[in-house]
């Protein structure tokens, strides 16, 4: 019974457990699909988020290294090492790899483990530091001889061209001399200077004088230049060269507005897997590559749509992954978008096939070295001709006159700095074949090569435990400035050379400290490096004996060099010696040799004292050579190191510095102007032949092409000297210039002058007692421009322009004034007028005070009290009669008339008429309700005066809709309703008895704005599409153009784009039509002399629709007016110090002569 339970609820148990994993089982298929889900997103290949760090260690050290990787799937990790008690054996380079299903890191670190033998010695001894450094050095650390290796390249690779899939050796022979078994150079492959290492796809083999590199199945990721290192323990030999892959994107099916691109995916190693593709497109002829998918392709194929019938397109490739976007591929052939239904295949039997891909590599400033693939069928291949020509010139120019049987070609006359692309073509005797592909455009410049080696390694200075040396910089730089030099010394006895220098050397001037022993003898070389690498080693330098120097005379001057080298003279420069000798130096002297000669003569009998002399008296075209002794009071020194030849002949156009004042900001300037200049010349200012770096008292150098100025900006007494110039990378261009005491100080006056300019007065100032009293203060200038500002002062108080003192001014005569309207018992004092024209400036004062102030006093007021007013307003022939003024007092009475009719009254007219002819403005254009008006501002008007208007020349006569009128501003004439005949060239003319003044408007209509085509009257278009209106206008000035949909202004948007080009050329852009966007659109130009509007009808019709049958209307164009009025000028009241003031005034009249002085105003007839 027992037995029976049990197995019972055994049995009930495994059903229950049954029915707990079919639910269990049911629910993670259902999650399956999330779990897909979340894993693609985290799907990466490994990384290193800590990587391994390298150790130093003592032997019997516990040690561990480990390093921390992420990735999805997990990694696979090889590598873990803990050391409990390590030794020196275990000092090596450990690698852990980490790697899953997409793709593989690694990471390295070094672990040193060192004996504790020493250590411990040391630390037992009682010795000093000193003493410890070199017990170390001697006992443990013995001379490490190296054995010089020689390896010379006999058999090296070329420039390879190959298709992805191929199979490409790299192979290079060579002798090692001496050749040892057991210490057999080392070869190292890099590729655009990575290094590579052996896999599947590259295989390595060296050995027996051969080293071979074998990519076994080509990529375009394999493209690039390719270098071989041998390397020795004496150092390298290099070899380099390029490996182009031939990877272009495929076009298949060109259609009339697509062609579908096919490519292969790039050779991926440690990159992330690739998510996608962009395409990019490029017309031949531009340089605009434009996207063509907004998502990347997954496939390696893509149909490119949106393409221009009969127009040619470049295509490239970029791959897409996590990271980013990478390179573009190499750029398809052109292809022509056209239908191509029907296929005539020609074959040019016999003529060779074309080129293959031409490559362009710099070589000298005017030179290209040109490679190319032969062609895939020669045909008895004759030879090459090549063609270059400048970047987007179109105009070829043969670079060979006969054929060229290699696949090489130097082309020369090339212009430094210019662009270039070529092509190259295949003749045999059949003839010639097609043109290959344009290389990729190149800039001519020099190719970058090591500089030559330094020479005349010199001695400067000993002390027995030092050496001080100099040289002097290689002759050949290899296009790069050489920045860094590197030092070997040999003692002559044991005859091994060994580095001085581990860090580079900057300077052309070094001590070489340690390692000499004193009474030896030792010899130098040095290496000079740039930015391509180790120059050759200069000739090893005469035996120097280290002992110290202890002779009274000076040491030798080093850096003898020249400049200014003219037809009969040259300047020689030089450093001071290292060493002084017993006493300081107190000056040197020069000697000067032909070379090839060793007879050396004095060229100055008595020192100088300072580091240059210009020698003088030689012969023309004949070369010299120069040194230099440096004397103390114990005697003259050894001479200097020779210097380089100097050929005594000027440059070409060689040209001196030219010594002024600007005439604009009164500096004084040292120009000069190079007859050579490279892209890195450079000017180089000197006083007294020393470099100015100092430019904190306002020196300033500007340069500007094969111009330089030195200019000084505070130049005092300090800046007298010789300045010179010399120009960088040319064949000694340079100059110099000497500044003395008398014309630096005619050059100061000149300067003051000019920053400091003076108004010239023709009189000072004075004044004037007009009518009611007034008072006018006037002064004239010998000439002002419009732009003069001026003040005021009546005891040291500035005035206010205003009606109680107007100010104003006449640039024509250069009068300037100021009317005082109050002049009374406060005005006593003194009056200033400041003026300043620009830079320039004057004042004049007046002084009224005592005597002087009470008879002007008097004088203003007695006018004040005699003046009478009796009209104002307009004047015409209703004023003519005999007017009577009576004047009575205490003291009786007194009458006064004048007869204003006759000739009085024509004389008055003839008066306003001259006024108003000379004040006249330009004719002005203003609308009105029933037409337009012509309108002539003026200082008066009247309409007894003498005008007329005129049409075409033909004189207008009053009428309803020709209505002359004005008013005592200005003349009218008012066209009602004007039309096309009343176009044309119109003329206001005042007539006075001396002159005719006329005022010319054109009214012919050919300035306004105007629509002059390129708009249809209909245009039907497709949803969904872009529609672009374009057309020409023009006008004077340049018009403004607005557009309206259904007589609303269009409002602009992302989908609404309105553009004017060159005030020419107006375009409105719907992006994205759909049926809302039809309607009529008005575009309408306009200027201040009128415009014109146009309309054009635009239907839209959905996809699949038949295209609507609008017929076209022709809508005539809209003549517009002006829609606000002409700017009209008027004459204001200008304040004198920021505006324009008007002349002054014309009419005053006084009595009383001021000073005895006659005021250049006219008075106003009696």
């Amino acid at each position: 019974m027992l037995d029976i339970h049990f197995f019972f609820f055994h049995r009930l148990f495994m059903i229950q457990q049954h029915n707990e994993l079919f639910v269990f089982f049911h629910q993670v298929e259902k999650k399956m699909p999330e779990k897909y889900i979340r894993e693609e997103s985290m799907i990466r290949g490994p990384k290193f988020v800590v990587r391994l760090r390298s150790h130093t260690v003592y032997e019997n050290s516990a040690i561990k290294i480990f390093c921390t990787v992420e990735g999805y799937p997990t990694p696979q990790v090889i590598c873990y090492v803990c050391f409990c008690r390590c030794v020196t054996d275990d000092t090596a380079m450990y690698t852990a790899v980490a790697s899953n299903t997409h793709g593989q890191v690694s990471s390295q670190a070094s672990i040193i483990v060192k004996s504790k033998t020493f250590s411990s010695v040391f630390w037992n001894l009682n010795m000093s530091k000193k003493d410890l450094f070199w017990c170390f050095s001697d006992a443990i650390l013995p001379e490490i001889k190296y054995t010089k290796i020689n390896i010379t390249y006999t058999e090296t690779f070329d420039v390879t061209f190959g298709k992805e899939g191929d199979k490409v050796t790299l192979t290079c022979k060579m002798i090692i001399n001496p050749n040892l078994a057991n210490l057999q150079p080392e070869a190292l492959w890099y590729r655009d200077e990575y290094l590579l290492k052996e896999s599947k796809w590259v295989k390595m083999e060296s050995g027996g004088g051969v080293a071979k590199l074998t990519l076994t199945q080509l990529a375009k990721d394999d493209e690039g230049l390719y270098t071989l290192r041998m390397v020795t323990k004496g150092g390298d030999a290099v070899h380099s060269a390029y490996v182009f892959v031939d990877a272009h994107t495929s076009i298949h099916d060109a259609n009339r507005d697509y062609v579908i691109v096919s490519w292969k995916p790039p050779n991926t190693t440690t990159e992330g897997p690739i998510i996608g593709y962009f395409v990019d497109r490029c017309e031949v002829g531009t340089e605009n590559w434009v996207q063509c998918n907004d998502s990347p392709a997954k496939i390696c194929k893509y149909p490119v749509q949106g393409l221009f019938e009969g127009h040619s397109y470049y295509f490239r490739v970029r791959a897409v992954n996590s990271r980013g976007t990478g390179r573009p591929s190499r750029m398809s052939e052109p292809i022509i978008s056209e239908v191509c239904s029907d296929f005539d295949f020609c074959v040019h039997s016999g003529v060779p096939s074309a080129p293959g891909q031409v490559v362009a590599t710099r070589e000298t400033d005017t030179s290209v070295l040109i490679q190319w693939a032969p062609p895939k069928d020669p045909n008895n291949l004759i030879g090459y001709y090549i063609d270059s020509c400048v970047k987007g010139s179109k105009d070829w120019t043969s670079a060979n006159h006969k054929p060229h049987k290699q696949t090489r070609f130097v082309v020369h006359g090339l212009t430094t700095g210019e662009t270039y692309v070529f092509r190259v073509q295949a003749i045999n005797e059949l003839g010639l074949s097609d043109e290959s592909q344009e290389s990729a455009p190149l800039s001519v410049r020099a190719a970058l090569k090591l500089p030559s080696s330094p020479y005349d390694v010199s001695l400067l200075y000993c002390d027995g435990e030092s050496m001080v040396i100099n040289w002097k910089q290689p002759i050949h730089f290899g296009g790069a400035e050489v920045t860094d030099y590197y030092i070997d010394k040999c003692n002559v006895a044991k005859k091994t050379w060994k580095e001085v220098n581990i860090p580079p050397i900057k300077e052309r001037l070094h001590k070489v400290i340690g390692g000499l022993t004193a009474g030896s003898v030792y010899q130098f070389r040095v290496y000079g490096a740039n930015l391509i690498g180790l120059g050759d080693a200069s000739t090893p330098s005469a035996p120097f004996k280290c002992e110290a120097w202890t002779m009274p005379e000076p040491g030798p001057a080093y850096d003898v060099t020249f400049t200014e080298v003219r037809d009969d003279s040259v300047v020689v420069e030089w450093k001071a010696p290292v060493y002084s000798g017993a006493s300081a130096i107190t000056g040197y002297f020069v000697e000067k040799s032909k070379k090839g000669s060793d007879n050396w003569s004095k060229v100055n009998e008595s020192s100088v004292n300072h580091c240059y002399l210009k020698v003088k008296g030689l012969e023309t075209g004949e070369s010299y050579l120069f040194r230099v002794q440096a004397e103390n009071a114990q005697g003259i020194g050894v001479a200097s190191t020779p210097s380089d030849p100097a050929c005594i002949k000027a440059l070409p156009g060689a040209q001196e510095i030219k010594c002024g004042v600007d005439e604009e900001s009164g500096d004084i300037y040292l120009s000069f102007e190079s007859c050579q200049m490279t892209e890195k010349s450079k000017y180089v200012w000197k006083k007294s032949y020393q470099e100015i770096t100092d430019f904190s008292k306002g020196i300033v150098v500007k340069t500007s092409g094969s111009h330089s100025t030195l200019l000084f900006k505070n130049p005092d007494k300090e800046d007298l000297g010789t300045y010179s110039v010399s120009v960088t990378h040319t064949d000694g261009a340079s100059a110099s210039y000497k500044i003395s005491a008398e014309e630096l100080e005619k050059m100061l006056a000149l300067s003051y002058d000019i920053r400091n300019p003076i108004i010239p007065l023709k009189t000072e100032l004075a004044y004037k007692i007009l009518e009611r009293g007034r008072m006018r203060f006037w002064l004239q200038a010998e000439g002002i421009s419009s732009a003069v500002t001026y003040k005021f002062f009546a005891n040291n108080k500035e005035l206010v322009n205003c009606e109680q003192t107007k100010m104003s001014h006449d640039a024509a005569t250069g009068i300037i004034e100021m009317v005082m309207d109050h002049f009374t018992d406060d005005s006593e004092g003194t009056f200033t007028v400041q003026i300043q024209d620009g830079r320039a400036k004057a004042q004049s004062s007046l002084v009224l005070i005592g005597d002087a102030f009470k008879a002007a006093l008097a004088e203003a007021e007695y006018q004040r009290r005699e003046y009478i007013r009796v009209k104002e307003g307009t004047f015409s022939k209703k004023d003519v009669g005999l007017y009577k003024a009576t004047i009575t007092d205490d003291r009786g009475q007194d009458v006064s008339q004048i007869d204003i009719s006759g000739k009085a009254f024509d004389d008055i007219i003839n008066e306003l008429s001259r006024i108003a002819g000379s004040s006249a403005a330009e004719l002005s254009i203003q609308c009105t309700a029933e037409g337009i008006m012509l309108q002539c501002h003026m200082k008066y008007y009247t309409e007894e005066m003498k005008i007329h208007w005129k049409q075409k020349d033909s004189k207008i006569s009053a009428s309803e809709r020709m209505r002359i009128g004005g008013n005592p501003a200005m003349a009218t004439l008012e066209i009602v309703e004007p039309t096309d005949k009343d176009k044309g060239m119109y003329t206001f003319e005042i007539v006075d008895p001396e002159k005719t003044h006329s005022r010319i408007l054109d009214l012919s209509g050919e300035h306004r704005g105007k629509v002059i085509g390129g708009l249809p009257d209909v245009v039907t278009i497709m949803e969904k599409k872009t529609l672009s209106l374009t057309c020409t206008v023009c006008g004077d000035p340049k018009p403004l153009v607005s557009w309206s949909k259904n007589e609303q202004e269009l409002e602009l948007s992302d989908q609404y784009v309105i553009a004017l080009d060159s005030g020419k050329f107006a375009s409105l852009t719907i992006k994205g039509v759909s049926l809302e966007d039809s309607g009529k659109y008005t575009m309408t130009v306009l200027n201040k002399y009128g415009g014109e509007s146009v309309d054009i009808i635009v239907s839209v019709y959905k996809h699949g629709d038949k295209i609507p049958d609008v017929k076209p209307t022709p809508l005539p164009k809209r003549i517009m007016p002006p829609t606000v009025p002409i700017e009209i000028p008027t004459v204001k009241s200008a304040a004198p110090a920021a505006a324009k003031s008007p002349a002054p005034p014309q009419n005053a009249k006084s009595s009383a002569p001021p000073r005895g002085m006659k005021s250049p105003t006219p008075t106003r007839k009696k």
